[in-house]
């Protein structure tokens, strides 16, 4: 039996193609199962135009069987079969592919399309066998043919017997090295874990011998071997049916099927679109944040299928982060893929399927908050952080997609308001968005700079993780009216007649406050009378962008630079506290030195700042005790 060359430049070629193209191994199955759907689907196409032929979808299947002892896994199908010349032609020449020749030549029609384009992906079974031989029947012909290559040595071609029309590709399968195991490509669970996970969605039936183990019909006690047919995949998907047919249920149960999570999905959204580019899609916004879905590990996507054959577990270039959440799947028709089908050549196709499912999602989630305000209120307690995020990315580019989806606790009734619902019931005289932050709600609503604009009825936002006052700095002001935090410098709440006897009293005791920032140092840029304090003693403000609390966050990092805020103490003049010092001032600059620093140090703990120095703090409340 002669044994003949590859059709091509050089052995290199077909080497390269088993050995580098695909990055993972058990794709050689979805490539051989394609195939087989690819041979069937030209009978149907034939059948469309030959009054003699008829198709009968229940009669075409792909069958996959292992058999252990002897190492040989088979893939048969019942589809248009191969000539001798057909398979000397597509088998022979790497590269050519016949079902994108076919594809040319025939008018596609009833929403079916050819799979293969490039026809590369039979080679991919050399990856994982030793020995392929490909036995076909062509439909309208007497004679069938074998094709039996182990690689890049050539193949043989000799005629045989077999009784019906289709293809049997049998693959020998190689012993287990010190770095692969083999032996899964024959365990009846990995094939069927692999045709579920790649070619679910292929239209005709995948059917597997399934073995187990069942009591004797007479004798419940004792077991018995059994071995039944199944299809394994489910042919038809979901998003292929009518949006009208499908239930809340059948989206949930595809959900947990495609282990897209272990709660339940809080929205789904369907989309079909043939247009431009045509492409079907369900997306869904999750009820919980995945364990790791703040960390590193994490990992987002959506599935990405072409023609019902899964291309990519987690494309991320679908998804912008600031809604990584989202789960779900595309399939289209239209992608241009590169010769392994696992990657994109062109991302023209992918950008226009992107920029529809972001306004989707984003459509989605205002539908969501407008009349289904709970499910959005326990949506964003797990993802409303990742909205935040979204909004300082990227130095604040996404900032208008995102900002009317944020939402804060606030003052008022300590619910969560969206800032557009703020700004719409703000007093008329009121200037800006007010926020304060802390650890927590109660530990901001004790904060002496909250005083003064809750005096006036003015609703504080309550910011409490660490991304909202970055955030919000990014968004600077929402509806032309500005963000002002209750710390900063100036509040634009005093009146003129307010801000005058500030300044006189700022001026009366101007040797005293100075003779205070001396004693503090660099601590602080400046003591003044406050604007803000009615019962407090004293208080930190801030002036500039960075704030007390974003000095915390940045100084708890690992690479802290020492970025200080700069920080103002202010002095109620009011408090009986300011009398005493006022008084020593006249008599005892040490004792003033001393309270000093110890209304510094008071204001620190009162931002949940650390005391410089603990031990000198504790001394001076022992000298005011004494």
């Amino acid at each position: 039996m002669a044994k003949m060359e590859f059709k091509a430049e050089s052995k290199r070629l077909l080497e390269m193609m088993i050995n580098s193209i695909y990055t993972q191994k058990e794709v050689f199955l979805r490539e051989l199962i394609s195939n087989a759907s690819d041979a069937i689907d030209k009978i149907y196409y034939k059948a469309l135009t030959d009054d003699t032929l008829s198709f009968e979808k229940d009669s075409y299947y792909i069958k996959v069987s292992a058999d252990k002892e002897n190492r040989l896994l088979k893939i048969t199908d019942t589809g248009i079969g191969m000539t001798k010349e057909e398979l000397e032609n597509n088998l022979g020449t790497i590269a050519k592919s016949g079902s994108l020749a076919f594809k040319n030549e025939t008018e596609i029609k009833d929403g079916h399309d050819i799979i293969g384009q490039f026809g590369v992906g039979f080679y991919a079974a050399f990856m994982v066998a030793d020995v392929v031989t490909v036995t076909s029947k062509a439909l309208g012909s007497d004679q069938a043919y074998k094709w039996e290559s182990e690689g890049a040595e050539g193949y043989t071609l000799v005629p045989v017997d077999k009784e019906t029309v289709g293809t049997e590709i049998t693959l020998k399968i190689k012993e287990n090295s010190e770095d692969e195991t083999y032996d899964e490509y024959l365990e009846e669970y990995r094939l069927k874990s692999i045709i579920k996970k790649y070619s679910d969605f292929i239209r005709y039936p995948i059917k597997m011998d399934s073995t187990g183990k069942r009591p004797k019909e007479d004798n419940e006690d004792e077991l018995i071997d059994y071995t039944e047919e199944q299809t394994i995949n489910s042919m038809v998907p979901i998003w292929k049916k009518n949006k009208s047919e499908l239930t809340d249920e059948d989206y949930a149960k595809f959900y947990n099927e495609k282990h897209y999570g272990f709660d339940q999905p809080l929205k789904h959204i369907h989309i079909s679109v043939d247009g431009t580019i045509r492409y079907n899609a369900i997306l869904f916004i999750p009820e919980k944040t995945p364990f790791d879905y703040y960390s590193k590990e994490f990992e987002k996507g959506l599935e990405l299928y072409s023609n019902g054959v899964l291309i990519m577990s987690k494309c991320s270039d679908l998804l912008p982060d600031y809604f990584s959440f989202v789960k779900g799947m595309v399939d289209s028709e239209d992608l241009s893929l590169n010769i392994s089908r696992e990657m994109l050549q062109h991302d023209r196709q992918l950008k226009l399927i992107a920029k529809n499912i972001n306004k989707k999602i984003k459509s989605q989630l205002q539908s969501l908050l407008k009349d289904e305000r709970e499910k959005y209120e326990e949506f964003y307690e797990s993802f409303g952080r990742q909205l935040k995020f979204g909004v300082y990315s990227e130095y604040g580019s996404h900032k208008d997609v995102l900002q009317d989806l944020l939402m804060f606790k606030s003052s008022k009734e300590k619910k969560l308001v969206t800032l557009e619902e703020y700004v719409e019931r703000m007093p008329e005289e009121q200037k800006y968005i007010y926020y304060a932050s802390g650890e927590s709600i109660d530990r901001i609503d004790k904060l002496p700079q909250t005083e003064v604009v809750a005096d006036k009825g003015y609703e504080i936002l309550y910011f409490t993780e660490e991304i909202d006052e970055f955030a919000i700095k990014m968004l600077m002001s929402y509806k032309d009216k500005e963000f002002k935090s209750v710390s900063s410098g100036d509040l634009g709440i005093e009146s003129d007649e307010d801000q005058k006897s500030t300044d006189l009293k700022d001026e009366e005791h101007k040797e005293l406050f100075e003779y205070m920032k001396s004693v503090l140092a660099d601590k602080v840029k400046d003591v003044r009378v406050s604007k803000r304090l009615k019962s407090h003693p004293v208080c930190l403000s801030t002036e500039g962008d960075l704030t007390i609390e974003m000095e915390k966050i940045l100084s708890a990092m690992p690479d802290n630079q020492n970025i200080k805020a700069e920080k103002i103490l202010e002095i109620n003049s009011s408090h009986e506290v300011f009398s005493s010092i006022k008084d020593a001032f006249d008599k005892d600059k040490e004792k003033v030195a001393l309270y000093t620093n110890l209304l510094y140090n008071q204001a620190l703990l009162i931002e949940g700042l650390a005391v410089q120095d603990p031990v000198e703090f504790s001394n001076s409340i022992c000298k005011i005790m004494v």
